[in-house]
């Protein structure tokens, strides 16, 4: 039997500092939800806005894969490996805390909001030195299909992850379908980033599907496919992920 779980964006947790608005699809900080404490290896997706020069003081991390992905503003990164740099749209930044890291994040501007998702995947290496990418996306390679972006060990993805995990990303013109396979004996969850698609599960033909709005997720597992619908300009994340017990 598959599965097929919505997670609205509106019953998202919620964190709301004045300089900072985030939403949790999973238990994050104070926010607590037992029915969603992550999905598979995938542990966190938060939205985050940063209010203007706003942002995260140095904090540690250590075993986790972090990926931060920009939709409007800068974000200006500086770590204890040395880094420092501004992801814009269109730019990928990886950060695989290994044996342990400290970094900032804050919000480049001074007149606007910068928003960006942060996504966690628990590794399924554990230590060894931090590393970190950054990965600015052609649009042809995601345009009207999944682009791969980040992937385990052996792939042509951009970015390496510790993890037996795939990250691709999709953007769709409004009107345009695109039909998908997903690998079986996995499991995957979608993720909008923006706009509106109808998401259905191929092996139900008389489905009429679900409608998925900007914020929303949705857990796929034994699904041969996905056939999507763009009702607007639509860009998406898809998460294929190894299946836990």
């Amino acid at each position: 039997m598959s599965l097929w779980s919505i997670r609205r964006a509106s019953e998202r947790g919620t964190t709301q500092l004045g300089w900072l608005h985030s939403q949790h699809t999973f238990s994050f900080g104070d926010y607590w939800d037992a029915a969603y404490l992550g999905y598979g290896a995938l542990r966190v997706i938060n939205e985050d806005r940063l209010a203007a020069g706003a942002g995260f003081p140095p904090h540690a991390h250590r075993e986790m894969e972090i990926i931060s992905y920009v939709l409007s503003g800068a974000l200006q990164h500086r770590d204890s490996m040395g880094n420092g740099s501004i992801i814009l749209p269109g730019q990928v930044q990886y950060m695989s805390a290994g044996s342990g890291l400290s970094h900032s994040e804050y919000n480049a501007l001074q007149d606007e909001a910068t928003h960006f998702y942060q996504i966690w995947i628990v590794p399924n290496v554990r230590g060894g030195a931090p590393r970190y990418a950054q990965y600015t996306m052609e649009s042809v390679d995601h345009s009207q299909r999944f682009g791969l972006i980040a992937s385990g060990p052996g792939s042509s993805a951009p970015i390496e992850l510790r993890q037996d995990a795939h990250l691709a990303r999709a953007w769709l013109s409004a009107g345009s379908a695109l039909d998908q396979p997903l690998a079986a004996g996995r499991q995957h969850w979608l993720q909008v980033l923006r706009g509106t698609v109808n998401a259905r599960n191929p092996a139900e033909p008389t489905s009429q599907g679900s409608d998925l709005d900007a914020g929303d997720g949705l857990a796929l597992a034994h699904c041969p496919g996905l056939s999507l619908h763009a009702r607007s300009e639509t860009e998406l994340l898809l998460f294929d992920l190894p299946t836990f017990a």
